[in-house]
């Protein structure tokens, strides 16, 4: 009988997973909320371009076209690559577009059978003959909704979108006492572009927040209103924000994102001897994270602008919060004073735009645009029905969402989660997982008992703790793909090691190609 599996979203991740479990013989139903797939690149900036260098970010047995020649493509050619994806491997045909899934609900054992299992699902299987999914299922263009009854369910809604994350306020003090216009990026992100410059054009916008959306936005507004009206950018902490991916003309990938380069840090399960390599190798791990950050304040003269970090880069990486900063952000906007950037920890609105914290005189708005990011666990929780799920999905609120490998919880069966946990390219750490996950329900290998998969999910999550510092509740692998690719070959039964030759196998950068066969040098 074929296997009929539910993926959630048609993002990168949906698409990933819809193409993998295809390959495998089973029935994917993708359900997509929007008219398109695309995920985050179909509601998003103008000037938003890719955030990796284009090597790093591409799918393994699908290059990028000879015609785009930027190393960072610009939404519309990511678009473009994406959507070419999808028909090549012809994908389109299983995705149902304008669906939202209100819920999914498991029938199958009861909780406390559920919850004294040892093994996941009960058997370590990816399938069971006794339980099976519910998926709700509503028509948005109907309107109507309908059930669908499936045997695994594969989430891929991802963490940037859906929920916005809207910072609370004292009594009167919020968006309520503000006579000016209050939205959120995700409202911004949804106008086209035409709307968006006559939206901002002549109004004296804030921009809250400091990631890459915030800096977007803020390079916008700048260009539509300039020193007349210029836009102020008010952040909690400076970040590292890069210039490009040469410290002084060095490759970032060969300083981060190869094998030497991970022998600098502890890694969950790494042993003795790498254990000691690790130790003796942290001076070097600390010269690193200065080198890189020597050379983006020479770049940005982040000193000049009182914006050097209290932090070092190599918090950054392992947080997975380094952004590409876009171009002439410093040295124009700021420079020139059509972008302000006001230090504001604490801020409440006032009838006349926003007072920061400790000062009496308010920074005056017509627009403020909350760049604040998104609620991505409880987007992820309410996707559940099942209280028992709600908990088992969200875990302990001192860790990160608990997943096995970055995409199984242990105690909820026939499930798995692709696109939440983020790494330096989505696109190529999803493809890995749904690789992996294609392997996992085709047999080629089984989980090992829950008490092993939640031990090895503890490790991980100390491994961020120890390198992400106060950035530890972000999800990521941070500064381990290496290893942490490492991991998935190992339970397909891959050689993990992908290069040919030592050297090149400790010192030359690992991406996509590197991958893009079981075999080595296929």
């Amino acid at each position: 009988m074929e296997r009929q599996v539910a993926i959630i979203g048609a993002g990168i991740s949906g698409l990933l997973a819809c193409k993998y479990i295809l390959s495998k013989g089973f029935h994917p139903i993708v359900f997509e909320s929007q008219s398109s797939i695309g995920g985050v690149w179909t509601k998003t900036f103008e000037t938003t371009k890719l955030q990796t260098p284009k090597p790093q970010y591409q799918f393994s047995d699908f290059p990028w076209p000879s015609t785009v020649t930027d190393d960072f493509p610009n939404q519309h050619q990511v678009l473009d690559y994406v959507e070419s994806y999808a028909k090549h491997f012809d994908l389109l045909k299983h995705i149902r577009f304008n669906t939202k899934v209100a819920g999914i609900e498991y029938e199958g054992p009861q909780d406390e059978e559920i919850k004294a299992w040892s093994l996941w699902g009960g058997t370590g299987e990816p399938f069971s003959s006794k339980g099976k999914w519910k998926v709700i299922v509503e028509d948005l263009k109907t309107p109507s909704t309908e059930i669908y009854p499936v045997d695994f369910v594969i989430i891929c809604v991802g963490r940037f979108s859906g929920l916005p994350n809207i910072p609370e306020f004292p009594p009167d003090k919020g968006p309520e006492a503000f006579r000016g216009k209050v939205i959120h990026s995700m409202d911004y992100a949804a106008m086209d572009n035409e709307k968006t410059a006559e939206f901002i054009k002549g109004k004296r916008v804030i921009v809250v927040g400091f990631q890459k959306s915030a800096l977007d936005i803020a390079m916008e507004c700048s260009a539509a209103n300039g020193l007349e009206n210029p836009c102020t950018v008010l952040y909690r902490t400076p970040h590292w924000n890069v210039p490009d991916c040469l410290p002084w003309g060095f490759s970032f990938a060969y300083m981060y994102y190869s094998r030497f380069s991970e022998l600098k840090v502890h890694k969950p399960d790494e042993g003795p001897l790498l254990g000691f390599l690790a130790t003796i190798l942290a001076p070097l791990r600390w010269a690193y994270s200065k080198f890189v950050e020597t050379d983006i304040k020479r770049k940005l003269r982040l000193a000049k602008h009182g914006m050097v970090p209290t932090h070092g880069f190599h918090k950054e990486i392992s947080s997975c919060l380094i952004s590409t900063l876009p171009e002439k952000f410093y040295d124009d906007r700021v420079e020139k004073g059509k972008i302000k950037l006001k230090k504001a920890p604490i801020f409440s609105f006032c009838n006349n735009g926003v007072l920061v914290e400790g000062e009496t005189i308010p920074i005056e708005a017509d627009l403020v645009i909350l760049a604040t990011g998104f609620k991505g666990e409880k987007k992820l929780k309410d996707i559940f029905l099942s209280e028992t799920f709600q908990e088992a999905i969200t875990g302990s609120p001192d860790a990160t969402i608990p997943l096995y490998r970055e995409c199984i919880q242990a105690r909820i069966p026939q499930l798995a989660v692709i696109g939440f946990s983020e790494s330096f390219s989505n696109l190529f750490t999803s493809e890995m997982r749904c690789r992996w996950l294609a392997e996992l329900l085709d047999g080629t290998f089984k989980l090992p008992s829950i008490k092993e998969m939640e031990k090895d999910v503890t490790k991980w999550d100390e491994y961020l703790k120890r390198y992400s510092g106060e950035y530890y509740r972000i999800k990521c692998i941070g500064a381990l793909h290496i290893w942490y690719n490492d991991q998935l070959c190992k339970d397909m039964g891959w050689n993990p090691r992908r290069k040919k030759g030592f050297f090149a196998e400790l010192f030359e950068p690992y991406g996509p190609l590197d991958y893009a066969s079981s075999y080595i040098g296929s």
